[in-house]
């Protein structure tokens, strides 16, 4: 009886070990999938950090430095001021009108009724076309500074900088415009197309 019970006592000892390390097993295996999950959030919020650390870097890249303002503004401004220059100097302007009755006025008032027909022609309607011209001239020659202005301005700039393609447009519009009107302004105002009339 006494084998009987030592072996008893052993088995039971056995048994006992036997489910303590069932049961730390059991706990350690519980535990894992916990340990797995939250080291799992720790990379994925350590992976949204620094995501947003390079979306922060790359919106302080781009935005332009302060009081340096949105690069390219002012070339496509000075651009779309040539091609309005050249159109009006085509199309004519408020000052070309003043100036051309001032001047018809001031042919009217310097002529007496008894000078010669083509004198009076030339005095009230020949200087105010000339002037018309003048004023229109004047225009186009501005429009073809700004213009020129414009596209040699990178040349100038910061290097590796290209000039935005619609701001390289409009430029070489108000070029081409303020060169046909002042083409057309200086074929005027030496009479080469739309000269005085006969009165012969």
């Amino acid at each position: 009886m006494g084998t009987k019970t030592v072996d008893e006592a052993v088995d039971a000892n056995g048994t006992e070990a036997k489910s303590d390390e069932e049961t730390v097993n059991a706990t350690k295996t519980d535990e894992a999938p916990d340990a797995e999950v939250e080291e799992t959030g720790n990379a994925a919020a350590e992976d949204a950090e620094d995501q947003e650390d390079l979306d922060t870097e790359a919106l302080e890249g781009d935005a332009p430095e302060a009081g340096k303002g949105t690069p390219g503004v002012g070339q496509g401004a000075a651009a779309v001021v040539s091609a309005g220059l050249g159109v009006v100097s085509l199309t004519g302007s408020w000052v070309a009108t003043v100036a051309a009755a001032r001047e018809t006025l001031v042919g009217q008032l310097g002529t007496s009724s008894t000078a010669s027909v083509a004198k009076q022609v030339k005095e009230v309607y020949g200087d105010a076309w000339a002037t018309t011209a003048l004023v229109g001239g004047l225009f186009a020659l501005a429009a073809l500074i700004v213009g020129v202005v414009v596209l040699v301005r990178p040349a100038f700039g910061a290097p590796g900088k290209p000039q935005a393609a619609w701001i390289k447009s409009v430029a070489w519009a108000g070029v081409s415009l303020g060169v046909i009107g002042l083409v057309l302004a200086v074929a005027k105002y030496s009479d080469i197309i739309l000269g005085l009339p006969s009165t012969s």
